[in-house]
């Protein structure tokens, strides 16, 4: 597809779907795209007025013109921002949502499929899962992700397959000029499969400003394991709308752990988990490290719809100097979810002067016999507790990071991964020190 360049970004995106109306591209996703397309152009861009983006303001980032889908040179790229020390795992790297095979090593394992989504048209998981969750939602970044998608991840895990290491997915953002990309992944996890995923997002250095738009839908089948990690890394230049949609069926297990550091001047993301099947497990985690004027929301959404299920939530917001962290975690549980067990907490430590949270629990229960609670606390840097560290010889830099990481210590003590938590408590005392 051609470079772009328009008076609005509505009329880019427009020229950008009749371009790909021309495509030869299936029928059915066609009508997908089109369906999609229709949302988007009916909703448009969300706004504060819309409750779920209330705190959110993104006017400053459509109300300009990008190149879509820029052609990119790959060559002698340095991705070593990535890298986590001591961690053995296969890489897939996707530059601006391109999969790029020559960065990627992925030896081969009988039972996984790894393709480009562009390439995944014919998958049978691809033909029954894509564009059949997410969507759901009436999301309207969805919708227009749906439509304009042009790259992305397939990624299948056939039934009884335990991937012999964890994944990690390196999304790297580069370009000269300011664009706008839009990745679609698909990641399917078959009966009694288990696999470990850890996305690391990155900027690479001289970029120029970009706006992301990624919608990621996972599925487990029956007892199906996930381990899935976000590590937010990127540069000042990027901002980011992601959304993951994940489908649980009996017995599976999926774990969520996201964590989001100085960097990327805004972050959105909605993660939403459907336990559809009895007896199915979901734990979503977040630490939130921010500095500078950084805004980074978060929006889960956790909905029990059959019985016998099992949810725990966690997220901790550390907001520096004037940032801003969001939390708005919601739980539903369907009238049919009877014996539902849900925890839900928000923790903040406000260390800016001019730092702010805007944190929104919710708990919505329309059966009975249910264990369910949720709570959110607010506080500022205990300069007692400074003192006191202080005082027995513990330098000010020392004894603050050990502050922060006691606070944190609920959720990393969580991770399934040792060498990932030893990384993200390293990443903590970097993004403290960053002055």
């Amino acid at each position: 597809m051609s470079t772009i360049v328009a008076n609005s970004l509505f009329e880019q995106l427009a020229s950008a779907f009749q371009e790909l109306e021309s495509t030869n591209e299936p029928s059915s996703l066609k009508d997908i795209r089109q369906e999609a397309f229709a949302q988007f152009e009916q909703q448009g861009f969300p706004t504060v007025k819309n409750e779920d983006w209330k705190y959110t303001n993104i006017h400053s980032l459509v109300n300009k013109p990008y190149l879509l889908n820029e052609d990119m040179d790959v060559s002698n790229l340095d991705l070593s921002q990535a890298d986590i020390p001591g961690l053995d795992a296969h890489r897939i790297v996707l530059i601006n949502g391109q999969y790029v095979l020559a960065f990627s090593s992925l030896e081969d394992e009988i039972g996984l499929t790894v393709k480009p989504i562009e390439e995944a048209s014919a998958e049978a998981n691809f033909q029954k899962h894509f564009a059949q969750h997410a969507d759901k939602t009436g999301s309207a970044v969805v919708a227009l992700n749906t439509a304009l998608h042009t790259s992305g991840l397939y990624l299948s895990v056939g039934k009884s397959k335990i991937v012999s290491k964890p994944i990690q997915i390196v999304h790297v953002a580069t370009g000269s000029s300011d664009f706008f990309a839009q990745t679609r992944n698909l990641y399917v996890v078959e009966a009694n499969a288990e696999v470990e995923i850890i996305e690391s997002f990155i900027t690479l250095d001289g970029s120029a400003k970009n706006l992301q738009n990624k919608v990621t839908e996972i599925v487990l089948d029956e007892n199906a394991k996930v381990q899935h990690y976000y590590l937010q890394l990127a540069s000042a230049a990027g901002a980011y709308i992601n959304h993951t949609e994940v489908y649980q069926s009996k017995y599976s297990l999926y774990n969520n752990y996201n964590c989001n550091f100085p960097g990327a001047s805004f972050v959105r993301n909605d993660i939403n988990v459907r336990l559809d099947a009895e007896n199915v497990e979901s734990h979503l985690y977040g630490i939130n490290l921010l500095a500078d004027k950084q805004l980074v929301d978060n929006h889960t959404v956790v909905d029990h719809m059959k019985p016998h299920c099992e949810s725990y939530e966690w997220y901790k917001n550390i907001p520096q100097d004037e940032s801003t962290a969001v939390f708005n975690g919601k739980i539903f549980v369907r009238e049919d979810a009877q014996k539902t067990n849900a925890f839900q907490q928000n923790n903040n430590m406000l260390i800016g002067d001019k730092s702010t949270v805007n944190t929104k629990p919710q708990l919505e229960i329309f059966a009975d016999d249910v264990k369910c609670s949720h709570g959110c606390t607010m506080g500022q840097f205990d300069d007692e507790a400074l003192f006191y560290l202080r005082a027995r010889g513990i330098g000010e830099e020392s004894a603050r990071t050990l502050l922060v990481h006691a606070f944190a210590f609920d959720v990393t003590s969580r991770f399934s991964n040792d060498i990932v938590r030893t990384y993200v408590e390293d990443l903590v005392a970097k993004g403290l020190d960053k002055k």
